[in-house]
């Protein structure tokens, strides 16, 4: 897979706004909304019953998206590839939106890839199912009528530290966001690292799985990460938090042993 959609490795945002402190800014069109709008659309399996674990739910969206941009069907002549092209072309917009019961099963029974969170999570494992990229205003009907505001959950316990050695997807501690509004920056971060890791990297990071650990970052550490010159998310404002505000940082192990352009 190519890097980015600006044509450089890394250090862009998801909605590729300026590369300036984490402080609110006002949106600016660029050439990339005038492409074709599409969204990635992931679902969260919740029912009443057993909701899965926040962190669960984050660490599972993250390895979704990175499932589909690593897909067979996502790459070269694969069916799902001229869409995710067009995707990436445009600003990178994910959607998650949450299912139960028939609703579930009718979205699982669309093209997609489910992804299955830890079984030793506290509570019910996270399943999320990631779909090619649909147009902005094109939805399914299985997945248009499906709720995407409110979207919230809970840690039983509080996550065990991230590992040290392995890839970690840090929140900003200075916002608060729904678990649906945070499952897609976790996504974005992902995918961020994902464009900067060479080919040789990204294929050992899919062979193990995708490990990796979201968690919120100390206050002190936030302006650490944010200017330690690994990937960064700033949003784009569209929905519960001011534009330009930074999300996610992008952190793995590879990035951290070698300087990149």
């Amino acid at each position: 897979m190519s890097p980015g959609p600006t044509g450089r490795l890394g250090r862009v945002s998801d909605n590729d706004l300026p590369e300036t402190p984490c402080t609110p800014l006002r949106h600016e069109r660029t050439a990339r909304d005038e492409a074709p709008q599409f969204v990635l659309p992931l679902v969260v399996h919740i029912e009443k019953a057993v909701p899965p674990a926040r962190t669960d739910a984050l660490e599972t969206a993250a390895r979704a998206v990175l499932v589909m941009l690593s897909d067979e069907r996502s790459l070269g002549g694969g069916e799902w590839a001229e869409v995710m092209r067009l995707w990436q072309d445009a600003r990178i917009r994910k959607v998650v939106r949450r299912a139960r019961g028939a609703e579930w099963r009718k979205a699982s029974a669309l093209p997609g890839i489910t992804v299955t969170g830890s079984a030793e999570a506290a509570g019910n494992a996270a399943e999320v199912r990631v779909f090619p990229p649909v147009p902005l205003d094109g939805w399914p009907k299985e997945l248009a009528k499906l709720q995407v505001s409110g979207t919230d959950l809970d840690d039983p316990e509080p996550p065990a530290p991230a590992p040290a050695d392995g890839a970690v997807l840090w929140l900003s501690p200075d916002l608060d966001m729904s678990a649906g509004k945070a499952m897609a920056q976790a996504g974005h971060g992902a995918q961020l690292a994902w464009w900067e890791l060479s080919e040789v990297e990204r294929k050992a990071w899919q062979a193990a799985g995708f490990p990796l650990a979201v968690r919120t970052s100390g206050a002190g550490r936030w302006r650490e990460l944010t200017t330690s010159g690994l990937p960064v998310v700033r949003d784009a404002g569209f929905t519960e938090i001011a534009p330009g505000s930074c999300t996610v940082v992008a952190d793995h192990p590879a990035l951290r042993r070698a300087p990149r352009p």
